[in-house]
Formats: C-alpha cells, structure tokens, sequence
C-alpha cells in the first residue's frame, strides 16, 4: 500500500501560504512528518484526511483518489488531531461503541469485540468504566488511538500525540504505535524529534510548506555523518559564534552553552566531532534551507 502526494498546495484567506506543491510518497510502516511549530504540518495532515481542501494537487492511496472519493476513503482512514474532545459524561466503553457505530460497524458482537480487543490494546480495559474526561493526558491519548483504530484502518493519521505527556506517558505511546505501524501505514505528525527517531524508519522534514528532505531516517543521519561539531563556550561568546560559524543550535548544560556547528572540517581546535542524531539533522536542514551553507 502507498500514499502519493502530488503538487499539493494551499493558501489560507489571511495570505499564509501552509503548503507549497508538496510531493510525498509514504509506504506501510511508521512514518515521521518533523517540523517546527507552523511548518504547515496539521494542514498538509486534514488535508490528506479530506478536512479541508488543497488549492491545488492530488493525493491518492493506491488507487483510491482521495480528495474526488472522500466517503470510501474515511471508511479506511483512522486519524487522531491535535486536540481530540471527548464528552464529558460517558465511559469509554460506551464512548467507544458509539464512535464503532458512527464509523459504520453495525454488527453488535462485531463491534463489542473490537472495542474490547482495542481496550486492551491501549490497556484501557481496566479503566472502561470510567469517564474519558477523569482520563490523564496519557490516557486519553491512548483512548484517541483506539477510536483511530476502530473499523481496522489502513492509513492511521496521528498529528503531535505526544505533546504534553509525560516521560511514562511517551514511551505506552511509542509501545502501541510500534505494535499498529507493522501492517498499514501510520503518519506521525510531529516536532518533537524523539518520536521519529524512536518510532520511524522513514520521514521526511517540513518547514514553512516546503519538503526540506524525505527519505530513510538512517540515510539523514549518514548524510551529516562527521559534519556536526561541538564545543562548550562561555555565555558571552555566543553572538560571536553565531556570526562567525554555521551553527545549528544551542543549549545549556550545566549553565554553559554548547554549540553544535556544521563544518566538513574541525572549525578550530576547541571543537570536537560528535555522534550525529536526528536533532542535529533536524536543524542542520533548517539552517540549509535559510541558505546558511555549510562551510
């Protein structure tokens, strides 16, 4: 199964452009959408769930053109928005069998099994009898991926899930969304690099509408492979570093600052190489994309 984005383009009535001829090609498995805050990513993801429409371009899932067949296609799409609402006086149980019966599963034993099978999952079973609004934020994550899960999707669209969640509450969501992302495709939409690097073999980067880079997660660290440099410096340094170097970010430890630059050779002595990881890439894309190049 693939998803393939073509051209795909859209300007809000206030100017802002959101996407600009976007072309993704996304396969089964775990993909990870990574940019900055206002990149254009929730729009590009009720986009591809048929929310909103494009000015321009295509989108298709095999065969299916989604945006001229929105009906079929929502019979297999699961999708968990940024902010997911629940009512505010009824269990997950019979929440989630009412959302089974609004996404078509008319069946009772059919929808009784899988709203138990997707309890457990999320391991909500427990706790089925409960008001999803009493939920912790952790908790209600995992509720939004079982009602995505209801009906047995084959593209799940989840946009910035783990934003506000605590350490334990990340990682119960890295655990499901490794388990889902095996059989169908699964679209995680975020800025919080740790989730792409835990949970995707395959992303791409976005910033401001634009597709900066797509590709396999491995092949992005490789790319930058003995081209990031670190140094620690004094507070006071750090405007003249700026100036003078191709850094990518910063950020203290212990009160110091350490800089990571971008260079294909030791900038000066008291730099040292270091292990590329994805925020290293993540930002070395951003700076390139400014037309800051690498020296």
């Amino acid at each position: 199964m693939e998803l393939k984005i073509e051209n795909l383009s859209k300007t809000y009535s206030n100017g802002i452009q959101a996407l600009k001829n976007v072309d993704l090609t996304i396969s089964q498995g775990m993909f990870g959408l990574l940019g900055p805050n206002g990149a254009g990513k929730t729009t590009l993801m009720r986009t591809i769930a048929a929310l909103q429409e494009p000015d321009s371009g295509s989108i298709f899932l095999d065969e299916l053109d989604v945006l001229n067949n929105r009906i079929a296609f929502r019979r297999i799409l699961g999708y968990l928005p940024q902010e997911f609402g629940v009512y505010n006086r009824i269990n997950a149980e019979s929440l989630l069998n009412h959302l089974a019966v609004l996404k078509g599963i008319i069946d009772k034993k059919e929808r009784e099994e899988q709203v138990k099978a997707l309890l457990e999952l999320t391991g909500l079973y427990q706790h089925r009898k409960r008001n999803v609004s009493t939920y912790s934020g952790g908790m209600r994550q995992r509720f939004g991926i079982a009602q995505a899960l209801l009906g047995k999707p084959s593209l799940i669209i989840v946009d910035e899930p783990t934003a506000g969640l605590d350490p334990a509450g990340r990682n119960q969501f890295y655990n499901i969304l490794s388990e889902i992302g095996e059989n169908i495709i699964v679209i995680l939409s975020t800025h919080i690099v740790e989730d792409v690097k835990e949970l995707c073999p395959n992303m791409a980067i976005i910033s401001q509408g634009n597709v900066l880079f797509q590709g396999k997660t491995q092949d992005a660290l490789d790319e930058y492979k003995d081209k990031v440099w670190e140094k620690i410096i004094k507070k006071n340094e750090l405007a003249d570093y700026q100036k003078h170097y191709n850094m990518i970010f910063s950020k203290l430890i212990a009160g110091k600052p350490v800089i990571h630059v971008l260079s294909d050779t030791i900038p000066d002595n008291g730099f040292k190489k270091v292990e590329v990881d994805l925020e290293d890439v993540f930002f070395s894309e951003l700076v390139t994309h400014f037309n800051q190049k690498p020296k």
